[in-house]
């Protein structure tokens, strides 16, 4: 499962890319810290993903603003949100942007591990 990465804390954006990698199969291919970083990224033909992992308050933008983007672009790949404000108003935002799950911080990293388990286990 090839993932991409759009967190702006630097140590958490190394120590989720450890745990997906350690305990699912997952290979995270690139990473972003803002909003146009993570377009820019996400946009190129070049670039490949089968999920893109998004925090919502970033450096500059927004996870909201990447999620609306892809959204509208019809991107072919899953989005998932993991934020620290997983509030039941964010979660409904973002479903409604194209996201298929959200996940806390704080007390769902396993969660979103166990989600990237199932989804690699299915057929592409």
């Amino acid at each position: 499962l090839l993932a991409f990465v759009v967190e702006d804390s630097p140590v958490i954006q190394e120590n989720l890319i450890a745990a997906l990698e350690e305990m699912a199969p997952v290979k995270v291919v690139g990473t972003a810290v803002d909003q146009s970083g993570a377009l820019t990224w996400l946009s190129d033909d070049g670039n490949r993903c089968d999920i893109a992992i998004i925090d919502i308050f970033l450096r500059q933008g927004s996870g909201m603003g990447v999620l609306r983007a892809l959204h509208a672009a019809g991107a072919p790949f899953e989005r998932v949100v993991l934020t620290n404000y997983a509030t039941a108003d964010i979660r409904r935002q973002c479903l409604a942007l194209g996201a298929s799950a959200v996940f806390d911080k704080s007390g769902e990293i396993d969660a979103l591990v166990d989600h990237c388990v199932a989804r690699a286990s299915r057929p592409a």
